[in-house]
């Protein structure tokens, strides 16, 4: 497995187990914690506060989602994470009656086995999420939410509305969520991973106006979230001064955001 892969898995993990230990007020995920030995050190290093809460900050925004679709739908719901990586909200989310469906690539599904436990409420599903057979066995007709956290933004905006369009014809009503950056924050983004030599972890896909890419692909935009406005209020001055900074003009530009969909 190649160091691009190795850290957009490694990354999430580590930064769940770091606020886990520093911040549980504001999360808690006590498997990441247990599992942050496994982490390279390589991408422990390449980190710092500011790095670990952005991560886990979409987290903390999209459990809440979560939990509350799950509340409007007690009777039976689906939770489908798109590229889950090493995601572990089916166990951190042991309060929400659904159903998760776990979906990667086949060697990031094989980690995953290795790594996490199995649960009677999750299917870990191995696939490309642009060809949809992975879908095969999921009921449509359940209520179902849609999550792909820390992926649409590595591909061309052309290919994700395909596939948005694609998931709305496969899952009618359903909801997806997603987070993204607007373009001033895709290049600084690129600007940084250049100077890193990784130039295989670009990103591609921005989204300044939300609106107008819920037109793009025929859905309704239902909420937009900041990154982090919630932490922010939470932990106050008990983030470094860069650490707040940072945050405040991320939020105010709307570089980091989650949307919200309706399909």
């Amino acid at each position: 497995m190649d160091g691009v892969v190795e850290n957009t898995l490694y990354i999430p993990l580590a930064a769940r187990a770091y606020v886990t230990k520093h911040f549980p007020e504001f999360f808690k995920d006590e498997t990441s914690a247990m599992l942050d030995e496994r982490v390279p050190t390589s991408v422990k290093e390449g980190s710092n506060e500011y790095t670990m809460m952005a991560s886990v900050c979409r987290y903390h925004i999209t459990d809440e989602m979560e939990r509350e679709f799950a509340s409007r739908h007690p009777d039976r719901c689906n939770i489908i994470h798109i590229g889950t990586g090493l995601e572990t909200a089916y166990i951190r989310l042991e309060d929400v009656d659904a159903h998760f469906y776990d979906m990667d690539l086949p060697d990031v599904i094989e980690l995953r086995k290795s790594l996490l436990p199995k649960k009677d409420n999750e299917t870990i599903i191995a696939g490309d999420m642009f060809d949809l057979s992975w879908t095969e066995g999921i009921d449509e007709k359940v209520p179902t939410m849609i999550l792909a956290l820390g992926v649409f933004q590595y591909f061309e905006e052309d290919r994700i509305i395909d596939l948005v369009g694609r998931l709305k014809e496969r899952f009618p009503g359903s909801e997806l969520v997603f987070d993204a950056t607007n373009s001033k924050g895709v290049k600084y983004t690129n600007k940084y991973i250049h100077k890193t030599g990784n130039t295989a972890a670009e990103i591609h896909m921005a989204v300044d106006n939300p609106r107008e890419f819920a037109d793009k692909t025929g859905t309704d935009l239902l909420e937009v979230k900041t990154f982090y406005e919630d932490a922010r209020r939470v932990l106050g001055k008990k983030l470094t001064l860069y650490t707040r900074i940072a945050m405040k003009v991320v939020d105010d530009s709307g570089r980091a955001r989650v949307f919200r969909l309706s399909l």
